[in-house]
């Protein structure tokens, strides 16, 4: 994902800067809507393109009036004798991208016809039901991925001020006061990795947190209930440093399959209390800006310490005193520095598994640069259609076997929405 298709709003609109994978992307929509996503210099002298003129199905460089369509092909060259066939030998460079449910989607792979787009189910339902976040996070992707598949620190950094008996008692997030070091189950996947965290939850049950890695950068995380809660997050490296984190949520309504067989063994009990008033926070954004890390930037940065309350922290109100439950995310994964050097780490169990993604991760790598191997899932979009969450089992239960149904809906394929594409260069 690279930008909001509302980032475009209307045809002829003016372009955007997009930075992503460390190169610095001009993006347009033409007069047909169609979207092209440009390298920003200009292949005649470098000028940059952001400054061109969105007109008549082409964005012109305002240096010398080179004009290029959303495809990357000079469709005019206004400072060249008229005879002159040049324009026919000069191409911008561009990168092939999708329209699906309000999401611009770019692929930057060596394919000159790109891969299916991954089966999220936010991509299969109506656009109507899809609901979007958008956060800069300033370090590294992988730095910030590793958080999220992270669920031994839900226990401490989010619900470290709180006992059990704040919570309605039987729910999740009593079970997760109760026991804060879960035991885990890590396996791999087709399509990345996987956990099983598991606790105890009464004399005969255990309360599973069920969440998955997806190559290659996204994630579903296990905040509600397996086989209702339908969601992904994307942390789409921008560069070394900065990445931009998606979150793509499905309405209950909206999801495909709903439920399904073996949805009874889900209990009413599984529900969400929420976290202390000091704990609680909105995402205020601030002013943006035109620049390439000028857009979705949160209010609390390390420039103003998160906004952390000292007194709420000390007198027990809070444990890290920072509002808002991605807020206190952010601030521990940014302090770690833009690239932390993992030299320093000394890994646990609850570690397990940053462990086994960071070895998924390395061994398509290295697959992909030694044999060249495709990187798992690329061309199987359908493994992507998997959901996360809790539940409670039965103690003894094979959790994989148990919870196959609802991990892995029928899901119906729906005709895409209209949307556009530019072919990459």
């Amino acid at each position: 994902p690279a930008l909001l298709s509302s980032e475009l709003p209307t045809p002829d609109s003016p372009p955007v800067r997009v930075r992503l994978l460390g190169e610095d992307l001009v993006a347009f929509r033409d007069t047909n809507g169609s979207v092209g996503l440009f390298v920003q210099s200009c292949p005649h002298r470098g000028a940059s393109l952001f400054f061109g003129r969105n007109e008549e199905e082409g964005l012109r460089c305002v240096y010398h009036g080179w004009k290029f369509d959303t495809a990357g092909a000079c469709v005019d060259m206004p400072s060249e004798p008229a005879e002159s066939n040049f324009r026919a030998k000069v191409h911008a460079r561009t990168y092939a991208a999708t329209e699906r449910n309000g999401v611009i989607w770019v692929y930057m792979g060596p394919r000159e016809t790109p891969p299916p787009l991954p089966e999220f189910e936010a991509n299969l339902v109506p656009e109507a039901g899809v609901t979007f976040s958008k956060v800069l996070r300033e370090c590294n992707w992988m730095q910030a991925l590793e958080g999220d598949i992270d669920t031994s620190h839900l226990g401490f950094l989010h619900f470290g001020a709180s006992k059990p008996e704040d919570a309605v008692e039987g729910s999740f997030d009593y079970y997760v006061r109760k026991d804060r070091a879960p035991r885990y189950d890590v396996i791999d996947t087709p399509v990345g990795t996987s956990y099983g965290a598991y606790r105890p939850a009464e004399a005969d049950t255990m309360y599973w947190r069920i969440a998955h890695f997806l190559f290659p950068c996204f994630d579903m995380i296990p905040t509600g209930d397996l086989g209702v809660q339908v969601l992904v997050r994307a942390w789409v490296p921008l560069d070394d440093e900065n990445t931009m984190f998606w979150g793509i949520n499905v309405t209950k309504s909206m999801a495909v399959g709903q439920g399904g067989p073996g949805s009874e063994t889900r209990t009413p009990a599984a529900i969400r209390v929420g976290t202390s008033a000091a704990d609680r926070g909105t995402l205020e954004f601030l002013p943006p800006s035109s620049g390439w890390l000028g857009k979705s930037r949160i209010s609390q940065t390390a420039a103003n310490d998160y906004g952390i309350d000292r007194e709420a922290q000390s007198s027990g109100q809070s444990f890290t005193g920072i509002p808002g439950i991605f807020q206190q995310d952010q601030a521990i994964t940014e302090s770690m520095g833009k690239v932390y050097d993992r030299t320093h780490e000394h890994l646990g169990t609850s570690d397990a598994m940053v462990i086994r993604t960071r070895r998924r991760l390395l061994n398509a790598a290295k697959a992909l640069r030694d044999e060249a191997v495709t990187p798992p899932a690329v061309d199987e979009p359908a493994l992507y259609r998997v959901r996360s969450g809790g539940i409670i089992l039965p103690r003894g239960t094979d959790w994989l076997e148990a919870t196959q149904d609802l991990q892995h809906p029928t899901v119906e394929v729906a005709a895409p929405a209209t949307g556009a594409r530019a072919s990459g260069t």
